[in-house]
């Protein structure tokens, strides 16, 4: 069963074609901290990366982008990009999720606000 998810399924994970080309052509550069795997071909022209469980490219931390897409030439486990202390870590995109932000008013709220500046319009 796991073979044939593999073989039809792309976004858990890698397709059978995927694996077979990173094993031909692949070097492997490093990991983030969510366990995606990088890569690169020998002559360093094409990079790529093998998600560690859902395809979700939001997954992916500004460091490990900057590579992929040549901005950097080395990788952050070579050279790490210096950091702010105001900066926050790196998070997911979470919408659709239950730790969606939900502004004040939204049925998603848990108490939701009851409004004393508003009153109904009423037909007379």
């Amino acid at each position: 069963m796991k073979f044939l998810l593999r073989l039809l399924t792309w976004w858990n994970g890698q397709t059978l074609g995927t694996q077979l080309f990173t094993a031909r052509k692949g070097v492997k550069v490093g990991e983030d901290a969510q366990g995606n795997v990088y890569y690169q071909t020998r002559d360093g022209k094409r990079r790529w990366v093998i998600y560690n469980g859902e395809v979700e490219a939001s997954r992916i931390s500004p460091d490990w982008h900057g590579w992929l897409h040549h901005t950097f030439k080395e990788p952050p486990t070579e050279s790490p990009l210096p950091h702010k202390a105001w900066e926050l870590p790196h998070q997911e995109n979470l919408t659709g999720t239950p730790g969606a932000f939900a502004p004040a008013g939204s049925l998603r709220r848990a108490a939701p606000v009851v409004r004393q500046d508003y009153e109904a319009w009423q037909p007379e």
